[in-house]
C-alpha cells in the first residue's frame, strides 16, 4: 500500500502546466505525453516526450523536463507529473494523469530521493514520494 498525500493547489497548477504543454504540442504518433516538474526554487519546467521510430530511443516527457530544468541551472526538484493526451480515435476528450514508467522512476529517484510524484491511485489524484514507487532501487557498488 502506497503512503500517499493529498494534492495542494500548487499541485493542480503543476498538472495544468503538463496539460498545457501537451495540448499545445500534441502530434499523433510523435508527442502525446506532457510532463511538468516543479523545482525547489518554485520554477516549473514543462516538456513533451519525443517519440522515435525505434522505440528504444524514445525519450519520456519526465526526462525531457528534468533535462530542461538542469539546462536552465535548476538541480533541486520538488514534484513531477505526467499527463497523456487523447488520440483522435479515443473516446476520452481531455488529458489524464499517468504514472511514470519504470525507467522514469529510476531517473527521477537518481535526481532526488525526496521528489514527489503525482499519480492516480484508486481513482484519486494523489502524490507520493518517488521511492514509494521504486522499492529496493538499483544502486551500483560505486555509489
Amino acid at each position: 500500500m502506497l503512503k500517499v498525500m493529498p494534492l495542494e493547489t500548487r499541485d493542480y497548477e503543476l498538472i495544468k502546466s503538463a496539460e498545457n504543454v501537451i495540448e499545445k504540442n500534441y502530434k499523433f504518433g510523435r508527442h502525446h505525453i506532457g510532463a511538468a516538474l516543479r523545482a525547489k526554487s518554485g520554477t516549473i519546467y514543462s516538456a513533451v516526450h519525443v517519440e522515435a521510430n525505434i522505440g528504444r530511443i524514445t525519450v519520456c516527457a519526465e526526462a525531457m523536463a528534468i533535462g530542461k530544468a538542469i539546462t536552465e541551472g535548476d538541480h533541486q526538484f520538488d514534484t513531477i507529473v505526467a499527463v497523456a493526451h487523447p488520440h483522435p480515435h479515443e473516446e476520452k476528450e481531455k488529458c489524464w494523469v499517468v504514472s511514470p514508467c519504470g525507467m522514469c522512476r529510476e531517473l527521477i529517484s537518481d535526481y532526488g530521493k525526496d521528489i514527489d510524484v503525482i499519480l492516480s491511485y484508486h481513482g484519486e489524484l494523489v502524490k507520493c514520494n518517488v521511492m514509494e514507487l521504486l522499492p529496493e532501487k538499483y544502486r551500483s557498488e560505486l555509489v
